[in-house]
C-alpha cells in the first residue's frame, strides 16, 4: 500500500473517531473541503503544512496519519453490539471537561479480541494460566493497549503499574504534563494521579453462586472457559481508592471458550460515596489486596452511562434486570 493511500485511509479513520465531518475538519484546519475530500479519496497527497494542520485538528500526532494502524481495515465498531448512540463522553479534569469520541473506546473491542485470539492461537490458554482472580485485570490491560493503538496518540498508557488513571490523556494539557515528567516514568507519585487526567479502566465478569448454592438451585457452576451469564447474580467494579472517577467499566464473559467483552459503560460522575469502605485483607489472606467495591449508587451511574452491549446472549436483559430498568433497548 503506497503512502498516499495509507494517508487517505488513516485520515478518514481518525476524522470519524474525532466525530468530525469533512466540512468540520475543513473549517477547523482552514483548508478547502474539496481538498479534504480529495485527500480522503487518495486523489491528492498532503503537503507537510496541511499534514500538520490536519493532525492538530484531529488531536493525533502526524506520525499516525502516515502509518496503517493495526486493525484499521477491519470493522471499526463491532457489528453485533447495540450502541447507545452518543458521539462523545466527557473526561472530568479540574473544573472542566474534555470531550472524547466514544468511537475510540467502542472500536477498541475488536482489537482487544484480536489480541486475545493471538494468545489462544499460539496455544496459550490465558484463562487457565491466570485464573479468574487475575483474568479481569489482564483483560483491562489488553483493552487499555487497544485504546492506545486505536486512539492515534490521543492516549498514553500510565507508565507506572500502580498509577492512576490507566489511560493518560494526551491533549495539549496532557502532553505538556507528560513532557515535564520526562525521566520520571519509574516514579509513582507524578502518575498517581496524572495531572493531565485520563480514563481509568476496570473489568469484571460478575459473581456466580457458590458450588453449594448452585447445587441447591439445580444448576451447573461454570468452569473456567464456560459462559457465565446464565448464573451471574450480580456485578460491580473494584478500586484501590475511593476517588476513582472517569471510569470505563468492562463487563466480559467467556464466549466460545474465550474471554469476550460483552458491555462497556462510562461515568465521570463517580464520587467517594459511590465506593464502599476499603476492605483490607485478613492476615494470612493470600494474595488479596485492599480494595473498595463499587456501591449500588455507582453501579447505577455506570448503567446510565452504558455505551454498548452485545446484542444477543442475554447481556442486555441481565443489565436491565439487575438495575430494575430498561435503559438498554432491544437491538434495532
Amino acid at each position: 500500500m503506497d503512502l498516499t493511500h495509507i494517508f487517505s485511509v488513516a485520515l478518514k479513520h481518525y476524522r470519524e473517531l474525532a466525530g468530525m465531518s469533512q466540512e468540520g475538519l475543513a473549517a477547523a484546519s482552514k483548508l478547502d473541503r474539496t481538498y479534504i475530500s480529495q485527500l480522503e479519496r487518495g486523489i491528492k497527497s498532503p503537503t507537510l503544512t496541511s499534514l500538520q494542520k490536519i493532525a492538530v485538528c484531529l488531536g493525533v500526532d502526524a506520525y499516525y496519519l502516515l502509518r496503517e494502524p493495526r486493525g484499521l481495515a477491519g470493522p471499526r465498531v463491532p457489528a453485533n453490539y447495540t450502541l447507545r448512540g452518543v458521539n462523545q463522553i466527557e473526561v472530568t479534569r479540574g473544573r472542566g471537561y474534555v470531550p472524547i469520541s466514544t468511537a475510540v473506546l467502542t472500536s477498541s473491542i475488536n482489537l482487544t479480541h484480536e489480541l486475545i485470539d493471538e494468545l489462544y492461537g499460539i496455544d496459550l490458554d490465558i484463562a487457565a494460566i491466570l485464573g479468574m482472580r487475575n483474568l479481569s485485570g489482564f483483560i483491562g490491560e489488553l483493552f487499555t493497549t487497544a485504546v492506545v493503538k486505536t486512539g492515534g496518540g490521543l492516549f498514553e498508557p500510565n507508565p507506572h503499574q500502580d498509577g492512576y488513571p490507566d489511560l493518560l490523556l494526551m491533549d495539549p494539557v496532557g502532553k505538556k504534563a507528560w513532557n515535564q515528567l520526562a525521566g520520571k516514568t519509574n516514579e509513582k507519585k507524578p502518575f498517581s494521579p496524572f495531572v493531565g487526567g485520563g480514563i481509568e479502566v476496570k473489568a469484571t465478569c460478575g459473581s456466580v453462586p457458590t458450588p453449594a448454592d448452585c447445587r441447591k438451585r439445580g444448576i451447573d457452576r461454570p468452569a473456567i472457559g464456560g459462559t457465565r451469564i446464565g448464573c451471574v447474580k450480580r456485578y460491580d467494579w473494584k478500586s484501590h481508592h475511593r476517588e476513582t472517577n472517569n471510569l470505563l467499566g468492562i463487563l466480559w464473559d467467556f464466549i466460545g471458550g474465550r474471554p469476550r467483552i460483552v458491555a462497556l459503560s462510562y461515568s465521570n460522575e463517580l464520587g467517594s460515596g459511590d465506593w464502599r469502605k476499603i476492605a483490607t485483607p485478613r492476615p494470612g489472606g493470600g494474595r488479596t489486596t485492599s480494595v473498595s467495591p463499587m456501591s449500588p449508587s455507582g453501579i447505577r451511574k455506570m448503567y446510565e452511562g452504558w455505551l454498548c452491549v452485545l446484542s444477543d446472549g442475554g447481556y442486555r436483559e441481565f443489565l436491565n434486570r439487575r438495575n430494575r430498568d430498561d435503559l438498554i433497548p432491544e437491538p434495532a
